[in-house]
């Protein structure tokens, strides 16, 4: 879906949703999902692609009769890319991934491999005087960062996959921008913690040092091609749950110099601990399933943050305190156009507020990713996934299409 909108933004979803590692998997997915979507809320119109690839895909469709099979798909539907989602590397459904999806990190050669395989096959497909963009992960699961030189190693692994991009430009015209994405209880999870990580390592010393020794540019043509290829993937979920104000968080990553390229458009849950708490509690085990991390992160009382890795961890840990928490925002991606769940409710307004704050800036990607929909309660699995993809499309169209915020949503149940 292009939007009619004058800054040539564009919104799409993440392919993430359907199962699927081998490229025939993927391949039957864009057939039997994206197709269908396009149709109902693109008709007649390009629509653009937020492409998720698994390493073994990426490396299927390093293969020149793979690629054209998949150009060949795109054009006879009307469809682009214009995105791709490098975050999970392994296998995303079916089974346990738990901390898993952060693996291979930016600490091991192979994160860069990938990334680079992604970036080529961007650079193949992306549309001429359309820029690109790929979703990685924030470095690194937080426990894996130990020391100052394990963050500098980590912005030096990036600036080598930043001298790809700058290769690719050069030679093919195509500009592609690594997006990181900020998530709870990783290496970066806040929006200070991704400031100073930007500023001391990946535009400071060790970012630059390892794009020169990979490219030999100046010192000043290396911070800027690190800022014009790098910046953080927004992603809303994320941020709602880390208790982020969105004009803050969204200020001060402009203010330091640090782009916007990607947004993903995605609601967590929250709950506020007031009345019937252990129906609150209750009602959440039905979102304790085993194949994601679901992060936690807990408001006292007395206005201090306290983090869990798991939501199973919170509800342990609750089942011991005598007073309940203030309130939890929980990483549970739910379907955009439900509010409303009973005992607790979607962080959908904190959606409305920041796409509020995102019109006015230069992010030009908008990628709905709501990746649990086989994991949700069944109550909220009643719609297929092509209705439900189509109508979390149409909620966010319409919310970056209105002139105030805070608009009321669809509050299916």
């Amino acid at each position: 879906m292009k939007l009619t909108r004058p800054d040539g933004a564009h919104l799409t979803y993440c392919t993430n949703i359907h199962p699927g590692e081998e490229w025939a998997e993927v391949r039957a997915n864009l057939l039997e999902y994206v197709v269908p979507v396009r149709k109902r809320v693109a008709p007649g119109v390009p629509f653009g692609l937020g492409l998720r690839l698994s390493g073994r895909a990426a490396e299927a469709l390093g293969e020149p009769a793979a690629l054209e099979e998949l150009r060949g798909i795109l054009e006879e539907h009307d469809l682009y890319v214009f995105t791709i989602n490098g975050f999970p590397y392994g296998t995303f459904h079916g089974k346990p991934v738990k901390e898993a999806v952060y693996s291979p990190d930016w600490l091991e050669p192979e994160r860069v491999r990938y990334t680079n395989q992604l970036a080529d096959i961007l650079a193949a497909l992306l549309p001429g005087g359309l820029n690109g963009t790929i979703s990685t992960v924030p470095g690194a699961f937080a426990p894996r960062i130990a020391y100052e030189a394990d963050a500098a190693a980590v912005a030096s692994a990036m600036a080598s996959h930043v001298a790809k991009l700058v290769r690719l430009r050069r030679e093919t015209g195509r500009h592609i921008s690594l997006a990181i994405e900020p998530e709870p209880c990783c290496q970066l999870e806040t929006i200070d913690q991704t400031v100073d990580f930007f500023e001391r390592h990946l535009f400071g010393a060790a970012g630059k040092s390892a794009l020169r020794r990979e490219t030999g540019m100046s010192e000043s043509e290396a911070e800027s091609a690190l800022r014009e290829h790098v910046g953080v993937c927004y992603d809303i979920c994320h941020m709602a749950v880390e208790f982020e104000d969105p004009a803050r968080a969204i200020t001060k990553l402009r203010a330091s110099g640090i782009r916007i390229p990607k947004v993903q458009v995605s609601a967590g849950l929250r709950v506020v601990f007031d009345g019937d708490n252990a129906a609150r509690f209750n009602a959440l085990k039905a979102f304790a399933e085993d194949v994601y991390l679901h992060q936690v992160v807990e408001l006292r009382r007395n206005g201090d943050i306290r983090r869990y890795v798991d939501l199973p961890d919170a509800l342990e840990a609750a089942a011991k305190e005598p007073t309940a928490p203030a309130e939890w925002r929980i990483h549970f991606h739910v379907p955009l156009f439900h509010r409303d769940f009973g005992h607790f409710e979607s962080t959908q307004a904190h959606v409305a507020e920041a796409l509020g704050v995102l019109r006015g800036t230069e992010c030009r990607h908008y990628e709905v990713e709501t990746y649990t929909w086989h994991v949700l309660p069944p109550e909220l699995r009643s719609v297929g996934i092509v209705e439900a993809v189509s109508r979390e499309l149409e909620w966010t169209a319409a919310r970056l299409a209105e002139s105030g915020a805070d608009q009321p949503g669809d509050d299916s149940r």
